[in-house]
């Protein structure tokens, strides 16, 4: 465990196991216990940036601005109150991925990833192993008491680890399978990209492996088979765009091309692709939930509803605006749409500028080292674009790229991609924090 010896790792591994992991703190210790975990984290990233003299001024323009309008839809929020809130843990979010950005180094945040990844999923499977075989019954969040009938989803485990086979699926520490796949599906990437490079021992390495593909496997996420096929195609890219520098401008229209037309096929054969993923037609009850919220988006379209991140459930329209099967949804599963209804046409128009730089600046990262990356390998540097992929593609079907560790990753390469000294994509601004005195 040489990552505890090394303040930065623990810190960025505790970090992400606390926000990929964050039901597991809420489930066993409440909200306040969670709290205060964040708030001891938070504290850790605060003291770094003030030892090492962080200047967290120079972020991506459009991130800026996205968070600038986040911040004045306090004004025209129909909840300004929870907006506030929101905006606070947001903007404390962002803070953590941007002084993360400036003091660990890729190869420091994949073997923090690594940590925290192995972490969730051996707890994980151990957590479902008790549960089906000690336990044999399903087990509810502590700290909480529902009136019955309880719904699937409240169960923190539903001791499905022996059922997988006839249509259960493990929760795992995380209390819901799509983010138990998620991390799963991080985990395969950070456990390549280790043994390729020989970075952990091999036995040690295709043991996590093949922990990845079989925590995918028993979650059933039928948005984590998609995620994996777009992270596939990414590095199909970024293979071809090295090995045929000469040709790049080939390579980036075949690409756009293959993309278009895959959509394409993809929406006209949706039914066919549904029923092999052993979904239904409305994606999981995801089509009745978008209507629903475009509908909502419709009556403020320009500035939307307020900032809000994920839901709160005490707050109109969103606390009944999705009722299915007695639970209470909190999330547009759409990263966009979430975006559309709260900030409105305007603030979808910034986070789609500030994705898209994004997302372009770590593809040219992957694919061209930068000034000073000479320790970098060719394999590390799959990490930013494979990385990205897996959170724009979830971003569709899930809203966590704007909470937690998806939002903490998506700054983290959003800002380290402009620091790596690659030609700008976008440009930057200072924002209004005073430099520290160097004289003191």
């Amino acid at each position: 465990m040489k990552w505890v010896r090394e303040r930065r790792v623990a810190l960025t591994a505790l970090t992400l196991f606390t926000l990929l992991a964050g039901d597991f703190w809420r489930y066993l210790l409440s909200w306040w216990g969670w709290g205060i975990v964040v708030g001891v984290l938070l504290i850790g990233w605060i003291a770094l940036a003030v030892k090492t003299r962080v200047d967290p001024r120079r972020i991506p323009i459009a991130l800026a601005a996205f968070i600038l309008i986040a911040a004045l839809s306090t004004i025209w929020s129909a909840y300004p109150l929870t907006t506030l809130l929101a905006v606070s843990t947001t903007v404390a979010t962002v803070f953590v991925g941007v002084i993360m950005a400036a003091t660990v180094s890729l190869d420091q945040l994949l073997r923090a990833l690594g940590v925290a990844a192995r972490w969730i999923i051996g707890l994980s499977l151990v957590f479902e192993f008790v549960v089906a075989t000690i336990i044999r019954r399903p087990v509810l969040p502590l700290w909480v008491e529902y009136e019955p009938p309880i719904p699937g989803p409240f169960y923190w485990s539903r001791g499905d680890l022996f059922d997988v086979f006839a249509g259960g699926r493990i929760q795992g520490i995380v209390g819901n399978a799509n983010l138990l796949g998620t991390v799963a599906a991080l985990a395969l990437i950070v456990f390549a990209i280790q043994l390729v490079d020989r970075r952990v021992p091999i036995v040690t390495g295709w043991f996590w492996l093949g922990a990845s593909v079989v925590t995918i496997l028993f979650t059933e996420s039928a948005t984590i088979t998609v995620v994996l096929a777009g992270c596939a195609f990414t590095l199909g890219v970024v293979v071809l765009a090295r090995r045929y520098p000469h040709r790049r401008k080939t390579v980036y229209v075949a690409t756009v091309g293959i993309g278009v037309l895959g959509t394409v096929i993809a929406i006209a054969l949706r039914e066919q692709l549904l029923d092999l993923l052993g979904r239904s037609g409305d994606l999981t009850n995801r089509l009745g939930i978008w209507e629903q919220v475009i509908g909502l988006w419709a009556e403020r379209p320009i500035l939307g509803w307020g900032w809000m991140s994920y839901w709160a459930p005490w707050v109109e329209p969103f606390d009944d605006l999705v009722i299915i099967n007695g639970v209470t949804y909190l999330q547009a599963h759409s990263a966009w749409l979430d975006v559309a209804v709260q900030l409105g046409v305007i603030g979808l128009a910034l986070f789609t500028v500030a994705v898209v730089t994004a997302v372009l600046r770590c593809a040219s990262w992957s694919i061209d080292a930068a000034e000073g990356e000479q320790a970098h390998t060719p394999t590390l540097r799959l990490l930013p674009a494979l990385v990205m992929t897996l959170l724009v593609v979830q971003s569709f079907a899930e809203s966590r790229l704007l909470v937690e560790a998806g939002l903490v990753l998506f700054t983290f390469f959003a800002v380290a991609s402009m620091r790596a000294g690659l030609p700008p994509i976008s440009p930057s601004i200072p924002l209004p924090v005073r430099a520290p005195n160097r004289a003191s």
